[in-house]
């Protein structure tokens, strides 16, 4: 056997060492060389991440698999998906098959423990000094990816190496540690809006469907010192009962070699719901991949941390209410200094257990691998409401079409309809998209596309009483999007076939007078922007109910720009047209480690073609508006935006600044009372302030807005949204509303709801967006109805010279919710 290079040998360090993040080029530079010396690892690199570093998908398994790697690969997605097989050809499968397993580590970036445990975890593989070892090899296909947040790593590991040393050593890292995300990272599994969740979603769904998936993450550094599977209540619907089972069977194994190896500290079965949010560790298991996350405790990154045993507590919750010894959370670490090596040898251990348990029961969690599909498909079959149709009509057929993208990457069977079929006593013309029950992805179709419901028991509601949600109470992704989805509600009949691939807009452009571009489109406003930054003026159709765009041109060089777009040729030029031009938008950003709203609301400006500037606190009250018309304020706290160190009173502040330290001076933003003041100015001068969701207290305070949220300080048990959809009439002929529906659903997470309080001046405040009058709730969960009943969700007011636009929903969340898009939009322009 040739010698394996061990990772001290490497990097000169062991991995884990205190004060020591080893870099992700180096990390890299690493797994390459093992390839050179091991016949049993394959490195790809799957292509650059959001900033063009490399993510590396690693496979370990032995050299005899290795060669056979196709054929296992070929086996794993046939048992998830066995329908068409015989019992014999399923036994077959299993007899001959290897389990698979899929562990990724450090996706939130300041989680380093993963990164830095991956090259011990497969040279220990690689030098199979252990029985255990060789039979893991023998019977396991191990696919690791050693960094999920490439990009991230790096990040972290520069500004723990800049701050060595000095009194901020171990302080948390300023900006986002990723380019858009952030923390928000590992709620992009449903959506795929970044190309690292789009790596792991090839991974999964269409490579491999491994039997198991695990995630390796940190948590709080004062409580159990790791939590493993399984989930405790409640569980999400619709997931097949033998994913419990096999994540009670893991955790158990995992829990016990830790307890084995003296790794204390050890919860399973506390903290963590079996219904969080619909990232990956979450929606594998609707999948029938058991899906599992680590929780390490953390230190002050690669920094010891020393912690009495007094200051160790329990979760505040009925899972572990007080930090003592109970079934889940049998050997309680006993305090002490808590350092990454710590972490390093949990996860280890965790991981290898996994693989051991795999490599152990390897038929028997085949054959339930493909017991869980058919069940599953059966379960669909079964269902009263048979499929989802997607009618062809739409509001915007663009979103439509990408809901169907979101549907594929997710490798759920599509189809589309050749004629047009009936269901339920309805007919559906040709073109639209039918997504049948009957297939192994029964438990993600329902999560996705039908109504929600979230539970309010005992496991949902707080300590006082209040029903919440772990995450978003509602994962339902078309109803995010404004797509008009329907439960079939019986046999599907017509000519359909399967979809294989996006559909898309492939209209031939001919010689016109001019060209109309849909502006119930989201990608209309995509279009327009393309067009005027080639030079092209844009125009409103004043006339059109939904203020369409215009344009005229040569058509070859139009249709250049407009390939992929919907749009349509007219041969007269229309009486009443409104050119727009582009404002000059600023986005606020802020450091105490940036705000996940304003890096998804920068990833939705660029994916439609919208320019925006960053401007920071100093660059606001250094006089920078002066040169902008728009600015942004992302969803953020008033503590937040006002400057936490100017707020150190605020509980909220305290939590914050003992969770990541007190940053560098040059890092404590903050607009303070001067940069209110500049802001003020700004719209009373002609400018325009639009602010998102929990922003809007700071915007109704410092421009004293004659508005009223008032859900403001309510308690959970009296308002409570939580990430559902809510049903609103929209007044469409507003310009914040151009292209809108005048019924739809906006995503509300715990927002504003305003009154309109002014009355001498009433005409100076308008509401764009209202709920409707009775059963508000489409999905999630709402407490306190009454006070949302025909009360504002979007409000806009004239400021002096200038306006503001009050959101009490998140338009843009997570880059998830185009339905209401265009609310943001349309204020991009001048009109």
């Amino acid at each position: 056997m040739n010698k394996i290079t061990s990772p001290r040998e490497f990097f000169g360090v062991e991995p884990g060492a205190d004060r020591t993040i080893i870099r992700w080029d180096k990390i890299c530079d690493y797994f390459e060389l093992l390839q050179k010396e091991s016949p049993c690892i394959q490195v790809t690199d799957m292509g650059p991440s959001t900033e063009g570093n490399k993510f590396l998908k690693v496979i370990i398994t032995s050299e005899k698999n290795m060669k056979n790697l196709e054929k296992y690969r070929k086996i794993s997605m046939s048992l998830a998906d066995p329908r068409g097989l015989t019992q014999a050809q399923i036994d077959a499968m299993v007899k001959t098959g290897k389990t698979v397993s899929v562990q990724s580590m450090s996706l939130h970036a300041s989680e380093i423990g993963g990164t830095q445990m991956a090259p011990v975890l497969a040279h220990s593989l690689l030098c199979a000094d252990t029985a255990e070892k060789k039979n893991i090899l023998e019977n396991v296909i191990f696919v690791m990816v050693p960094c999920f947040n490439p990009d991230g790593q790096l990040m972290v590991c520069d500004w723990y190496n800049s701050t060595l040393g000095t009194p901020d050593e171990g302080s948390g890292l300023p900006w986002l540690y990723h380019k858009y995300t952030g923390h928000d990272n590992n709620r992009d599994a449903f959506a795929q809006n970044i190309i690292e969740s789009r790596y792991m979603g090839q991974i999964l769904f269409h490579e491999w469907m491994p039997q198991s998936y695990q995630d390796h993450h940190h948590m709080g550094s004062y409580g159990a010192r790791m939590f493993i599977a399984p989930y405790c209540e409640p569980v999400r619907p619709y997931t097949d009962p033998l994913i419990w089972r096999e994540l009670s069977l893991y955790g158990a194994n995992m829990a016990y070699k830790c307890e084995e190896e003296n790794v204390t500290g050890i919860s399973n079965g506390t903290q963590y719901p079996g219904w969080g949010h619909y990232g990956y560790h979450w929606i594998t298991n609707s999948h029938n991949i058991a899906g599992m996350l680590t929780e390490s405790a953390s230190a002050r990154l690669a920094t010891p941390l020393y912690i009495h045993p007094t200051q160790l507590q329990g979760n505040n919750d009925m899972t572990m209410p007080a930090y003592e010894q109970h079934g889940y959370f049998p050997h309680p670490w006993e305090g002490g200094w808590w350092k990454l090596s710590d972490i390093v040898l949990q996860q280890y251990t965790a991981a290898m257990a996994l693989l051991d348990t795999m490599a152990k029961n390897r038929e028997q969690i085949l054959k339930n691998m493909a017991q869980k599909a058919l069940r599953q498909t059966k379960r669909g079959a079964e269902d009263a409401e048979k499929a989802f149709i997607i009618p062809a009509e739409q509001h915007d057929t663009g979103t439509m079409y990408k809901l169907i993208k979101i549907l594929l990457d997710q490798n759920i069977e599509v189809k589309v309809a050749v004629s047009a079929v009936t269901a339920g006593g309805k007919m559906y013309p040709a073109g639209s998209y039918i997504v049948p029950l009957d297939q192994p992805k029964y438990g993600v179709i329902k999560n996705l596309l039908d109504i929600t419901i979230h539970p309010d028991n005992p496991f949902t509601r707080t300590p006082d009483g209040a029903h919440t949600a772990f995450d978003a109470a509602a994962d339902t992704v078309a109803e995010y999007m404004g797509v008009v989805c329907e439960a079939a509600n019986g046999e599907v009949k017509g000519r359909m076939k399967k979809v294989t691939e996006v559909p898309k807009f492939d209209i031939a452009i001919e010689k016109a007078t001019g060209y109309v571009i849909s502006a119930k489109e989201n990608d209309g406003y995509k279009a327009a922007n393309l067009l005027m930054k080639a030079g092209y003026k844009v125009y409103r159709i004043d006339v059109c109910p939904w203020k369409d765009f215009y344009v005229e041109g040569d058509a070859e060089k139009l249709g250049e720009i407009l390939k992929g777009f919907k749009f349509r040729m007219v041969d007269k030029r229309f009486d009443k047209l409104t050119e727009i031009k582009p404002l000059k938008v600023a986005m606020y950003q802020r450091y105490f480690g940036g705000n996940a709203d304003e890096g998804w609301a920068r990833l939705v400006l660029e994916n439609f073609a919208f320019d925006y500037t960053t401007v920071f606190d100093k660059d606001i009250i250094g006089g920078a508006l002066d040169n902008f018309d728009v600015l942004i304020l992302p969803s953020d706290g008033k503590e937040m935006l006002v400057g936490p160190m100017n707020c150190k009173n605020s509980p909220n502040v305290q939590r914050l600044l003992s969770y990541m330290g007190t940053p560098p001076a040059d890092y404590q933003s903050g607009l303070g009372a001067e940069g209110g003041q500049k802001i003020a100015q700004f719209v009373n001068n002609g400018g325009k302030l639009l602010a998102i969701n929990k922003s809007c207290d700071y915007a109704i305070e410092t421009l004293k807005l004659a508005v009223q949220n008032i859900v403001a300080g309510l308690p959970l048990g009296k308002f409570n949204t939580h990430g559902s959809t809510l049903k609103v009439n929209i007044d469409n002929q507003d310009t914040v509303a151009y292209g809108m529906p005048k019924q739809g659903l906006v995503f509300h997470w715990d927002g504003p709801v305003f009154k309109i309080t002014e009355r001498a001046n009433a005409q100076k405040y308008k509401y764009v967006v209202t709920y409707q009058d009775k059963n508000v709730l489409q999905s999630g969960l709402l407490n306190g109805e009454d006070l949302v009943k025909n009360n504002g969700a979007v409000v806009k007011a004239e400021v002096g010279k200038g306006t503001a636009i009050l959101y009490g929903v998140s338009p843009l969340n997570r880059a998830q919710t185009h339905g209401t898009f265009k609310l943001i939009f349309n204020e991009f322009y001048q009109h």
